[in-house]
Order: structure tokens, then C-alpha cells, then sequence
């Protein structure tokens, strides 16, 4: 039956000889509906072979289908034998059409059910529309007056933003259930809170307890990850910088930055590893060295920081002017080729050491050094990602335990 409707796809006016001991229902009302098809509920005869372009073999007898073969062969008609490759002259593709579109899929032995079902996502996947596309295509072509080269680039820019589009949709519609999720979830949890654990009355009383420097720091976060998320660092710097004008001592300064970038980095790195762009030998180095010299950046912030405050003050004004300098040459600069990093541990200590001193500079030192020595940004961006979380983690630690 399968053979069958195949077949009538392909060509409605082919004509089909059905030889068969038990014929099903549905396959009786196909032959019903087609002139072309002749059909008879019984055994094969070697009669049945006569004025046939091919054979299609279909039985579940091994022994019957070996002799329905040779018989074929010695009439010099092509064989096709279900299930038996070793019988076949020939092997049968499933076969996708969409209008004037036809894509044909031939896995040849080991699996026909696999090209069935790559038919089956096919048929789906490509929209019924599909000709009308074709269409502007053929006739984009036909004027275009460039050479074939020309056409072909022409015709590649055209249709690479196809696989652009469906992954845009896909992402919107993502996006707006990500965006309806979170905000129901917030309504939810600010209404319970509000109406089940505190009053109107406590409510007001409590923000009108809040310092000022509370609203202070959430607009700094604010711009920090505005920063950081349109760049892909500088939450650190910014953040560093923008708390030493308000005067906050500078322990106190690293240890609240690294411990919010401790979440923030926890679910990117994670993001990043499940997609694949974690390169776990840079992960190695930049998260082992990176650890050593944030615990001895941050014991280092915590002895100048108490002892001599004016210094320490200077010197993280100085380096994060430096850093902020480097920013905006690398902005500047073109991409290199691809170059060996020779000290690898070195650039993750070096990173994780200012990094905790100075409350900000992972990203800046490490992220683009390594995007200067011409690796892939995805890599690097989780790869540094993922081995922030662990910098953050142990200077989270040590800061909390002074």
C-alpha cells in the first residue's frame, strides 16, 4: 500500500499490477479510485511477470521473494525487495514535493524508516507556499544579466536570510513567553507578599526606612549590566568607579560586586556550557589561576584597604582609568589572526588578582585578551563566562569571612 501510494504521487497515470494473497481494505478503495491499477487476491504466478518494467517484492516469506527474484533477473526485469538489500537492483527514495520542489531522501540499507520519517519532517517543515517563492527566485534569475558566478552569489545572499528569518520567529515568540512568564510571576509574587505578609501601612513604613545609598547602588547596578550587557564587560569597572565617588570603603566595594556577579555569572556560564561554547581546557587554566589570584587580590584589597585606604584609593583610580583606556582602544582596534597564548595560567591569575582588587576587570583583561589573540568570540565568551563564576565564588568567600 505504501509502494503503492508512492508511486501515484510521483505519476496519478502509472500503471500498477497488485499480486496478492489477503489485500487490505484501504488498499482495495486505492485501486478502486484508479483505472490504471489492476489487482488480484492471489498467489504469484511467474505469468505475472510478463510486459513489467520492475518489480517491487514485498512478502514476509524470504523463500518466495528469492524465487519471485530469479525469475525477474532471467526476464531481465529489475528487482526491488523489501527488507532485503542483498535482492535489490534498485532502492526506492521517500520523496518530498512541494509544488514544483521535490527532494528525495535514500538512506540505502540500514534504515528505510529513517527516510521515512526525515520525509515526514520535511513535508512539514517546508511551508505549502513554497512555490511562490520558487517562482521570484526563477525570475530573479532569468534577469539578472550577470555571469553565472554573479548569479550564484546574487542568488546565495538572497536565500541565506530563509534560515534567518524562521530562527527570528522562533526567538520572538520565545522572548514574549519568557517576558508574559516573568512578569505574571512578579505580579503574583509581589500581590501574595503584599496581601498575606505585609500591609499597605508596613509596606510604606519600610521603604520610607530605606537609605538613600540603597537607590543609589540599584542605579548603579543598573547601568553596570546596561553596560555589561550591551559590551559583554565592564560590570566591574563600572560599578568600582561609580561606588568609590559615594565613598564606599573598598573591601566592601569588591565584595558586594562579586557576589551579585556571582549569580549573574553562575547562569550565563551554565547558558554557555549547555550550548557548547565552553572550551574546557581554557576553562582549566583561566578558572585554576584565575581562583589563586582573586583569593590573593582580594586578602591584598582587604591589608590596603584597612591600612592604607588613600593609597589603595589611588592606585584603583589609577587602574581602573587604565582599564577604561584599554576599552576604548580594543573598540578601535581590528581583528587578528589567530595566535598561540603561551601563558594561559599567567592571564587567568593576572585577571582574577585585579579583578578582586580593584572590584572590576576580569572581562576587560581576560575576555579581550583572548579575543585579540584571534579566538572565536563564542568560545571565549563562555569559556570566561563559566570561569567567572568560580573567581566570583572564592572572593564572595573570602570577603564575607572579613
Amino acid at each position: 500500500m505504501e509502494k503503492t501510494e508512492t508511486l501515484l504521487k510521483q505519476n496519478q497515470n502509472i500503471r500498477i499490477t497488485i499480486i496478492g494473497t489477503i489485500i487490505n481494505l484501504k488498499l482495495k478503495q486505492i485501486i478502486d479510485a484508479y483505472a490504471t491499477i489492476d489487482a488480484f487476491e492471489r498467489p504469484f504466478q511467474e505469468s505475472d511477470l510478463e510486459n513489467k518494467d520492475y518489480v517491487i517484492i514485498g512478502t514476509d516469506n524470504s523463500l518466495v521473494n528469492l524465487e519471485v527474484r530469479n525469475l525477474a533477473k532471467a526476464k531481465g526485469i529489475k528487482v526491488n525487495a523489501a527488507d532485503q538489500p542483498d535482492l535489490c537492483d534498485f532502492y526506492l527514495g521517500s520523496i518530498v514535493n512541494k509544488g514544483s520542489l521535490k527532494i528525495a531522501f535514500q538512506q540505502m540499507v540500514k534504515s528505510p524508516v529513517l527516510a521515512k520519517r526525515m520525509r515526514e519532517y520535511f513535508t512539514e517543515v517546508i511551508p505549502n507556499n513554497i512555490e511562490e517563492s520558487l517562482d521570484i527566485l526563477n525570475k530573479f534569475r532569468a534577469n539578472h544579466k550577470g555571469d553565472f558566478q554573479e548569479k550564484l552569489n546574487d542568488l546565495n545572499k538572497i536565500t541565506e536570510g530563509f534560515e534567518k528569518k524562521k530562527k527570528e520567529n522562533g526567538q520572538k515568540k520565545y522572548k514574549r513567553l519568557a517576558f508574559t512568564l516573568a512578569i505574571s510571576f512578579l505580579m503574583f509574587f509581589v500581590g501574595f507578599g503584599l496581601s498575606t505578609y505585609v500591609s499597605v501601612a508596613d509596606f510604606q513604613h519600610s521603604l520610607s526606612a530605606i537609605p538613600n545609598e540603597f537607590y543609589f547602588m540599584l542605579l548603579i547596578g543598573f547601568v553596570a549590566q546596561l553596560v555589561d550587557g550591551a559590551v559583554g564587560l565592564g560590570y566591574g569597572v563600572t560599578c568600582a568607579t561609580s561606588m568609590m565617588l559615594l565613598g564606599v570603603k573598598l573591601p566592601a566595594i569588591s565584595g558586594s560586586i562579586h557576589t551579585a556577579e556571582m549569580f549573574s555569572s553562575a547562569i550565563s556560564g551554565y547558558s554557555h556550557y549547555k550550548f557548547g561554547n565552553v572550551n574546557k581546557r581554557m576553562l582549566f587554566w583561566l578558572a585554576i589561576f584565575g581562583v589563586l589570584g582573586a583569593v590573593l587580590g582580594a586578602y591584598a584589597l582587604i591589608y590596603l584597604g584597612n591600612k592604607y585606604e588613600n593609597f589603595a584609593y589611588a592606585a584603583l583610580s589609577t587602574y581602573t582609568f587604565i582599564i577604561g583606556i584599554r576599552l576604548i582602544v580594543l573598540a578601535f582596534k581590528k581583528i587578528q589572526l589567530k595566535k598561540k597564548i603561551k601563558f594561559l595560567g599567567f592571564l587567568g591569575f593576572t585577571g582574577g588578582f585585579m579583578d578582586a582588587f580593584g572590584g572590576g576587570g576580569w572581562g576587560p583583561i581576560v575576555t579581550s585578551t583572548l579575543l585579540a589573540k584571534g579566538r572565536k568570540s563564542k568560545y571565549v565568551v563562555g569559556t570566561v563566562s563559566l570561569a567567572e563564576f568560580f573567581v566570583t565564588l572564592f572572593v564572595s568567600i573570602v570577603f564575607l569571612q572579613h
